[in-house]
């Protein structure tokens, strides 16, 4: 029997389209790795208690409108995103959050299963140096039940991501 990215993805839990993506990206060993939970792992919060892990450890795929062109963050779970540093990296003139249907629009996936790449589109991806402290990330895996481990390097590679500091500092 010849398997296929839906009948992998169906038993490991993996969105069909990161199944196919990781594949298309030589990564196909990691679709055997992804774990998949009874309940929701929707917020950074579900995913590291039901992983097991430091809420820190836990890549959150975020999408932000600069001046209404979608952009990628990945943060760690621990962190909060100041757009303001976005804004400046980017030399944008306004960063939102972006709408839901954009954030499906964009990246094919409803929130809170939003993987770090494979994509519906190609777009812009900052990811906050934060996710270098950790030996291993937890990201999702296309949905809201799935998540994935990958050392963080190779996860701001394979996402294509540009390192930055965007990371809100609390004083």
């Amino acid at each position: 029997m010849t398997t296929t990215a839906a009948t992998d993805a169906g038993s490991s839990g993996a969105h069909p389209r990161f199944a196919e993506a990781l594949r298309e990206l030589g990564l196909g060993d990691l679709v055997s790795q992804v774990r998949r939970f009874p309940d929701a792992t929707r917020t950074a919060a579900e995913a590291a208690a039901a992983v097991g892990c430091e809420l820190s450890q836990i890549c959150k795929s975020l999408i932000f409108a600069a001046d209404t062109v979608p952009v990628l963050v990945l943060m760690d779970g621990a962190s909060r995103v100041d757009l303001e540093l976005v804004r400046r990296e980017l030399g944008a003139g306004k960063v939102t959050r972006a709408k839901v249907d954009v954030v499906r629009e964009t990246t094919g996936y409803a929130i809170g299963g939003v993987p770090p790449f494979g994509h519906r589109t190609r777009t812009r991806v900052l990811a906050d140096r934060s996710l270098l402290e950790h030996d291993v990330v937890w990201a999702a895996a296309g949905t809201p039940y799935t998540v994935f481990p990958m050392a963080p390097a190779d996860l701001v590679k394979y996402a294509d991501g540009t390192l930055v500091d965007v990371r809100e500092h609390i004083s």
